[in-house]
């Protein structure tokens, strides 16, 4: 019997357990390939989740015998990476060590390489154990310590962790949340929260001096992630700025930066910029738009959208979509239709089914009143009065349209007269507008009203000087009315980059991904949930701090609002609420829905036609009932409350990621089942949904200027003068007179461009970017049906978008609302839901 027992311990220990590591191709892997037939080594040892040893560290999982990588066996390209090299591995198999739940690795060479997956095959009493990992890892130097540890794809609530795993899941947390000290570099994972004090460049005179964004009454913000650069020379307070050709090399945590494929689309996007030669001498050339020759609409057709002549910087560039780049498409919104952006339909569409869709709200008081303070603004309070409209209300009285849902408001007044003073003293020329629409028997908008308000010459106490015009078709009047419909589009399209794209979706997302890096290990139900939502949005942010929000910054050069843009955006997150991001929160608090516990998603729209809303509405309780289904498996009762890494993380999130918010009563408590619910519902929807609804329409409609112009450089003429007689006389060069100039145009085109576009490895909602991101077959037959229930709607979505009787689907345009479609191929399609806010 003992020699019985003696063999099978022998063939025990000489088995051999076999695995694959998986690492992205990039310019060290042929390096490494070399090498580990010269015997210098990347080096890995498994550690045990249920046997553990003491150390002089504690208490931990039993590590098994190092191994090398075996050798290389081949390289696979797949269509959303540029290769992967697969090495062998051969690990001895110890029965001390039993089923192994995370692993260290160390990289001795003297470059860094992406791990993607290391796969354990026939390992016993288990079988297959799949190790996600996705994370860079540099040589042994970089770090304090000598390994990197990852887990495997399991699940863990905080208490439920295997004895021999806590103490490495605790070290991972500490490690990513740093000591808030120092200078971030490149190789480092390490995630922390600072105040927006790096858009400014103070050494380069006032003119490029922007306040600090964050920790103050005054300028409340989300915060971003901290870099720890050195301060500037003249302000101590501002953070010094990355040069503008080392913008890419910008601090976020390594394993937030872009994939090689995306980067190299970036690149792309950059030199189509400059191929157009839109950077070069920009403001030089700004300053005579003046003597700028204004074109036609016929002419601005014919120019934009033909190849631009190859130079030395575009000649056979290709993106992965495998598009020129020096090419316009023709937008949307004039494929069908070139002159359809004119109607009033069509404008009154927009503000249902376009690109900004989310400000429209419900008329409940006429005039309209305003909420600036009466002693420092004066009265803002609307001109209006009944007779401008009451002939357009299909006989009602205002009152009766009131009471009846039938008057809405696109109301940009409040938001912007703080401002317009200074933004007038800018090459822009605006005004501040309300636009009063009326809802027809057959379900579309009719523009009845726009009110122009300029703040009062003689200063801010005495109020405002308004005019109030009135829908018209011809002569001068009718091209007044155009531009009325054009400031109005100028307003909207200022509010929307700033704050219902960039606040909304990009700015609020950061401080939760920050916080669930720094509390949620990558094995809590939480991380695993929350995380693919989160990809590229730090390094696209960072990015956008470095070239689009900064002082004189794209977005700067291309929105009215100009130097004051992030003022405004700063004064807007005073009105932030985060439970009012979840959609039927929204739509009730605009006014446009109800609560009906008795319709499908517990409220009743009072427009039926709102495609954002229908389609919204369907999307938003798909993800609900995703995440209800996903946090019922892990949670039982009020386990929440004792989860000390979820309530460490929440907590994070209100008093510091979004510290200026943290004395707001709106906080869910998240003491129970719904109050994760609703938060991580709320969290999804804004990364994927409510990013893809305000970003991927912004070229299908505004990349034809005329049709959303972002800026005017000129007020209404005055009577009696040439400039009036050419509003009658030639009304399409008063209008391009008045709109956003030519080169700024272009400018704006080709960024709304690259920010329309799905890169060719985009993941969308519904999708994993590895079929193995669990081993919890109960979670993924749960997330096979949220899979199961977006291709339902993309059917709906499509049904709808053939019935003639919804106008709003289509419109003069015939332009079909596709926004929230979730799913997408690659390139500019004008549909598609990303997980996160990837662009």
């Amino acid at each position: 019997m003992a020699d019985v027992d003696r063999r099978k311990r022998i063939k025990i220990e000489d088995k051999k357990v076999k695995g694959t590591l998986v690492l992205m191709n990039n310019h060290s892997i042929s390096t490494i390939k070399d090498e580990v037939l010269l015997g210098r080594k990347v080096s890995l040892q498994l550690i045990s989740a249920a046997h553990c040893e003491s150390t002089a560290r504690g208490i931990r999982g039993k590590l098994g015998k190092e191994t090398n990588l075996k050798n290389w066996v081949s390289t696979v390209i797949t269509r959303s990476t540029k290769g992967d090299s697969t090495f062998d591995l051969d690990f001895d198999w110890e029965e001390e060590i039993g089923v192994p739940g995370a692993f260290l690795i160390t990289n001795r060479h003297n470059s860094e390489f992406y791990l993607k997956t290391l796969t354990l095959e026939d390992v016993p009493d288990c079988g297959r154990v799949h190790f996600i990992c996705n994370s860079w890892v540099y040589p042994e130097e970089h770090y304090n310590k000598q390994y990197r540890i990852f887990f495997s794809n399991q699940t863990y609530l905080p208490w439920k962790t295997p004895e021999g795993l806590r103490h490495y899941r605790e070290e991972e947390l500490e490690e990513l949340r740093g000591n808030g000290t120092g200078k971030r570099e490149e190789w480092e994972r390490v995630y922390d929260y600072d105040v927006y004090n790096d858009l400014s460049e103070p050494d380069k005179g006032s003119d490029h001096v922007r306040p600090t964004f964050g920790g103050t009454p005054d300028y409340p913000y989300p915060r971003r992630c901290r870099t720890g650069r050195p301060p500037s020379k003249t302000d101590p307070e501002t953070e010094s700025r990355v040069p503008i050709l080392q913008s890419l090399t910008i601090y976020v945590p390594r394993d937030e930066r872009f994939s090689d494929l995306k980067m190299g689309d970036v690149y792309a996007y950059g030199i189509k910029l400059v191929s157009q030669g839109l950077l070069p001498g920009f403001e030089a050339v700004l300053d005579k738009i003046s003597d700028e020759i204004v074109g036609t609409l016929e002419n601005i057709l014919k120019h934009k959208f033909e190849t631009i002549p190859n130079n030395k910087f575009n000649e056979e560039l290709f993106r992965s979509d495998g598009e020129h780049v020096s090419k316009f498409p023709v937008p949307q919104i004039i494929q069908g239709d070139e002159s359809a952006w004119r109607t009033d339909e069509e404008f009154g569409r927009e503000m249902l089914a376009g690109i900004n869709p989310v400000v429209i709200r419900r008329l409940q008081e006429f005039p309209p009143c305003s909420k600036l303070d009466p002693r420092k603004f004066g009265n803002q309070n609307s001109t209006m009065t009944e007779d401008h409209i009451k002939h357009q209300l299909d006989g009602l009285s205002v009152l009766e349209g009131i009471n009846c849902n039938k008057l809405f408001i696109l109301d940009h007044h409040d938001p912007l007269m703080p401002y317009l003073r200074g933004i007038n003293e800018t090459s822009t020329k605006t005004y501040a507008t309300r636009t009063i629409l009326f809802l027809q028997k057959d379900g579309t908008l009719k523009p009845v009203a726009i009110e122009l308000s300029l703040p009062h010459p003689d200063g801010d106490e005495f109020g405002v000087i308004s005019t109030v015009n009135t829908p018209a078709k011809e002569g001068a009047k009718g091209t007044i009315w155009l531009l009325a419909k054009a400031y109005a589009n100028v307003n909207d399209s200022g509010y929307h980059q700033l704050v219902c794209h960039w606040l909304h979706t990009h700015a609020s997302m950061e401080p939760f991904i920050i916080a669930t890096n720094r509390q949620l290990s990558v094995l809590h139900p939480i991380h695993k949930l929350l995380h693919p939502h989160f990809r590229d949005t730090m390094n696209i942010n960072a990015l956008a701090r470095q070239t689009l929000i900064n002082a004189g910054g794209l977005l700067e050069k291309t929105v009215f609002p100009d130097k004051y843009a992030m003022d405004l955006s700063c004064n807007m997150y005073k009105e932030w609420a985060f439970t009012e991001q979840a959609l039927p929160a929204d739509l009730i608090k605009r006014g446009l829905a109800v609560e009906d516990p008795s319709s499908r998603h517990g409220v009743r729209l009072i427009i039926q036609d709102y495609p954002f809303a229908v389609d919204g509405l369907e999307v938003w309780s798909a993800i609900k009932s995703w995440v209800t289904n996903y946090i019922n498996i892990y949670y039982k009762n009020n386990e929440i409350q004792h989860d000390a890494e979820l309530q460490q993380w929440w907590t994070e999130v209100r008093t510091k990621g979004h510290g200026d918010k943290k004395h707001e009563t709106w906080w869910p408590t998240m003491q129970t089942r719904d109050d994760l619910i609703q938060s991580c519902t709320i969290i999804i929807w804004t990364a994927s949904a409510l990013h893809a609804a305000v970003n991927f329409g912004q070229y299908p409609y505004g990349g034809y200027l005329p049709n959303r112009p972002a800026t005017s450089r000129r007020f209404l003429p005055e009577p009696a003068t040439a400039d009036y007689d050419e509003l009658k006389t030639d009304p399409e060069k008063a209008f391009l007179k008045t709109v956003t100039p030519q080169l700024q145009s272009v400018l704006g085109i080709s960024l709304i461009e690259i920010l329309s576009r799905h890169s060719a490895d985009e993941v969308f909602l519904g999708q994993r970017d590895t079929p193995e991101w669990t081993n919890d077959d109960v979670v993924l037959d749960a997330f096979e049906k949220f899979g199961e229930d977006l291709r339902e709607i993309e059917g709906r979505i499509l049904e709808l978008n053939l019935d003639e009787k919804l106008k709003n689907r289509n419109g003069p345009a015939k332009m079909p609302y596709t926004l929230l479609y979730p799913s997408s191929e690659i390139g500019l399609t004008g549909r598609g839901i990303p997980n996160s806010v990837s662009i």
